[in-house]
């Protein structure tokens, strides 16, 4: 088949030919080479083209369109004998899964028949179907050409897309839109201890397909499809090829309907709080606005806290990590940068910087676009010519500098500026046309002249150069003063590229951040954990020493009056003043987060982490009650009924359970050496489930009100690791799922499984954590892995029901949930998995953690 591309570039140049000729302008000097297409014996073409010559001109066109319909109809024919073919597929692939229910045959014997009883095990294994050719399960992008979707959208008996389909809505932040429940799929964080293990069991339905007296209604999704089988009442789900099947209860088997279209829920969510900030890895990121408004960022969130009145306001634009901030002159107009993302169908976005009003939270220019590599690391506006220019530095090799008019959207100059990595860029006070950068063994001075950036190295001559150059700001006289690994303060003559001071040992280990002061002292603060102030012949005025609690100081900003902000690499923001007070105005986790767990009857949350962090929050004054570090890095938690203990599990097999009035330790106990990843007591308090990686869920008996425990047993029939547990409302059963799918039921008092599908499918539920279960199962999106949706929680009225992906998202939906393609409300925020939802206790609100983000979010329901 010859090129579609290569057709109509054809016509496009006899096109071009034929109005030259109609014009009767002279072709040939500006398209030699169609004078040579139209004359096969290479003779030129006469500028007055006689009437012999325009009639062979036509001949051609007229040719040549008949050739491109031919090669249209030859192409509508190879997508009707493709879709021919994936019908034919997908009918063998159904035949399969006949064969399989119907039992053990001659050609293909089974190790063991399946039972006549239904059971409730899902953990069957289909054999391996045609469809795992079409949608590989290794690859998350939909990498759909014209064809397939042209195959996708024929009528046949059966609906399958040849790959996943995907929406092709933009990520959003918290920019938020109501459409059906899908995904994107490819370049998330990773996700740690995820990895799934196969396993085999019986199969579900236990019911021979000869025996259904319809033919079961088949939505395609990909990789997850559903079926209805209305004379047993179960909706069966498939992930990645495996079969799910969950029963419905009896009073909706005989009016229940797959097709039935669902509502988007009457409530939405707004972001109320975030909690959090990125001081670990990111510089020069906090700043107090005359607004009375800190600002600084985590995640993909820009937060405006307004510190006296307990106020935040959020600047959402950005679609995933933000690295770097900058404030302009004006004080109002903000910059911010931003890693690339992931669209729609796994491709790369590209990086760049937004440009936004900091009073009325519009965006008002997005620069760099499609320039951009990786991320931008140092934001910059000019001081001397009113702030009308931008320096940015990305993340890419070169770690290009590029200078921008930014209410222009131009770009002025760009500059290969180091190999190695920069820390900071920033304009002269006094010279727009100056810029320094500093970073790995180098500091640059660089003069913007003629649309050109000229650079000139820092000269060290007798001083020892550092291994860093970690911060640089400006005197008032216009003087640079940086500081670096040694511990070294140096100041650079302005307009010079050398030392003409040195400030050796001011600071024990790394000077990490700079700032000048309204009445011109220097503070510095290191690594050291000091805070050191200077005078203007840079003498030693005071030291103060940030506790250890807090970390080393990663940025410092001046603040109101005499206040001083400081932003540490723990992720503490502090407020105080050069005589050492301190107090935290906003605090967060340092490494990934996992566990979170609401108080029964309190506004309050708890989440822990793998920094081995503890905190019990307050929703209302959005400050921790108190905070306590493990010995473990901590993956789950839990809160008795009573309020009164939080049992927590970790990544090492120990759980513990703390006082959540004293933070005191009530016991330890171990089960296993693997991670826990589900902690859950029952609503009476009697029993503790405890979901381990081992793939045993553990059954403790709880005395005390939550102070003694006494292990009952193990539950032992999950073929991979448990990832959710609900109990039943009067606490007599249990359900649970596991890494490869499985939905298992127990009576835990006797750590017995249940596999009467009468006994379980009108079991009352007092919670709904379980991703999959035929109340929840329209929430998984198309193209599914099984892997995708992390976390959920209904309202404990039972009338929303929340979900946090792999993709940063927040989704809430109508509860029941159990109609295929369900609606759902959708909200950005977090920049890296969502790996937990809850609801407060009275449903006021959802908290959602972000887990490589570190970031809690608090979300008013409304």
């Amino acid at each position: 088949m010859v090129s579609t591309v290569s057709v109509l570039s054809v016509c496009f140049a006899a096109g071009i030919l034929h109005r030259r000729l109609a014009n009767k302008q002279p072709a040939c000097e500006k398209f030699p080479l169609l004078c040579m297409m139209s004359d096969p014996e290479g003779l030129a073409v006469d500028d007055s083209a006689s009437a012999t010559s325009s009639m062979e001109v036509s001949d051609r066109l007229a040719s040549l369109e008949q050739r491109v319909q031919m090669q249209e109809d030859e192409i509508q024919l190879l997508k009707s004998a493709l879709a021919d073919v994936v019908r034919r597929l997908n009918i063998s692939e159904e035949q399969q899964a006949f064969l399989s229910r119907k039992g053990p045959t001659k050609a293909r014997p089974m190790i063991a028949t399946l039972p006549l009883k239904p059971t409730v095990h899902n953990g069957n294994v289909l054999p391996k179907k045609i469809a795992t050719l079409l949608s590989p399960s290794g690859s998350k992008k939909d990498n759909n050409t014209p064809a397939t979707k042209s195959v996708s959208s024929l009528s046949s008996p059966f609906k399958f897309p040849l790959r996943p389909s995907y929406s092709t809505v933009k990520r959003t932040s918290s920019s938020e839109h109501v459409g059906p429940s899908s995904r994107k799929e490819g370049g998330g964080d990773a996700k740690s201890n995820r990895n799934r293990t196969a396993s085999i069991g019986n199969n579900s339905s236990g019911k021979k397909a000869s025996e259904s007296k319809q033919r079961e209604p088949v939505f395609s999704a990909g990789m997850r499809r559903v079926t209805h089988c209305k004379d047993e009442g179960y909706v069966k789900m498939y992930l990645k090829g495996r079969p799910i099947t969950m029963y419905m209860p009896k009073e909706l088997v005989d009016t229940y309907c797959l097709e039935a279209k669902s509502d988007v829920p009457p409530k939405k969510l707004k972001l109320d709080w975030v909690y959090g900030y990125r001081g670990r890895d990111c510089r020069s990121n906090l700043y107090l606005l005359p607004t009375g408004e800190t600002v600084y960022f985590i995640a993909s969130v820009v937060v405006l806290y307004n510190v006296d009145e307990q106020l935040q306001r959020h600047y959402t634009g950005h679609t995933d990590d933000i690295k770097c901030l900058a404030v302009h002159p004006d004080k109002i107009t903000i910059a911010t940068g931003q890693v690339a993302g992931t669209s729609l169908d796994g491709k790369q976005l590209a990086p760049h910087v937004r440009v936004w009003d900091s009073v009325s939270l519009n965006t008002l220019h997005v620069i760099g676009t499609g320039f951009f590599d990786r991320a931008l690391v140092c934001l910059s506006f000019s001081k001397s010519n009113g702030g009308s220019w931008l320096c940015v530095v990305d993340d890419s090799n070169d770690h290009v500098l590029s200078v921008w008019d930014w209410q222009r959207e131009e770009r002025l100059a760009e500059v290969k500026c180091s190999n190695e990595s920069v820390f900071a860029a920033d304009f002269h006070p006094t010279d727009a046309n100056i810029i320094l950068t500093c970073g790995k063994s180098h500091l640059c001075f660089w003069s913007l002249e003629k649309g050109s950036l000229l650079k000139k190295q820092g000269l060290f001559e007798k001083q020892e150069k550092p291994k860093f150059v970690l911060c640089v700001t400006f005197s008032e006289n216009g003087d640079a003063i940086t500081g670096d690994s040694s511990g070294n303060i140096l100041v650079w003559g302005k307009g010079s590229n050398r030392i003409s001071l040195a400030i050796q040992g001011a600071h024990e280990s790394s000077v990490f951040a700079l700032c000048i002061l309204r009445d011109g002292t220097l503070v510095s603060g290191g690594k050291d954990r000091k805070l050191t102030s200077w005078d203007g012949n840079y003498q030693k005025i005071n030291m103060v020493e940030v506790p250890e609690m807090y970390g080393p100081i990663r940025t410092v900003a001046e603040g109101k009056g005499e206040t001083i902000l400081i932003g540490t690499t723990k992720n503490y923001i502090l407020m105080g003043n050069l005589n050492g007070e301190f107090t935290p105005i906003t605090q967060g986790h340092t490494d990934e987060l996992w566990g979170l767990a609401v108080h029964p009857l309190k506004l309050q949350f708890l989440t822990c982490g793998h920094d081995k962090l503890v905190s019990l929050w307050d929703s209302e004054s959005h400050q921790p009650l108190w905070t306590k570090t493990l010995e473990d890095a901590a993956q789950s938690a839990g809160f008795h009924p009573s309020g009164a203990i939080v049992a927590i599990g970790t990544q090492t097999g120990r759980w513990l359970v703390l006082d959540t009035e004293t933070k005191d330790l009530v016991t330890v106990h171990t089960d296993g050496n693997e991670q826990l990843s589900v902690m859950r007591f029952a609503p009476d308090g009697n029993f503790l489930a405890i979901g381990s990686h081992d793939n045993y869920i553990y059954i403790y008996a709880v005395a005390e009100n939550g102070k003694k425990y006494s292990r009952v047993g193990k539950c032992s029939g999950h073929s991979s690791f448990i990832t959710h547990l609900d109990w039943s409302v009067d606490s007599q059963y249990l359900v649970s799922n596991s890494g490869d799918y499985e939905i298992l039921y127990w009576i835990p008092s006797v750590c017995k499984q249940v596999v009467s599908v009468e006994t379980t499918r009108d079991i009352p539920w007092a919670t709904f954590t379980c991703t999959l279960g035929f109340h929840v199962f329209g929430l998984w999106p198309d193209g599914s892995d099984g892997t995708d949706i992390n976390a959920v929680c209904s309202s404990n009225e039972k009338r929303l029901l929340a979900t946090g992906d792999d993709f940063g998202k927040v989704h809430l939906f109508s509860f029941p949930c159990s109609q295929s393609r369900t609606p759902s409300h959708v909200y950005g925020g977090h920049s890296s998995h969502v790996t937990n939802v809850n609801f407060l206790f009275d449903d006021s609100h959802l908290m959602s953690t972000g887990g490589k983000d570190m970031s809690v979010m608090q979300w008013r329901v409304i």
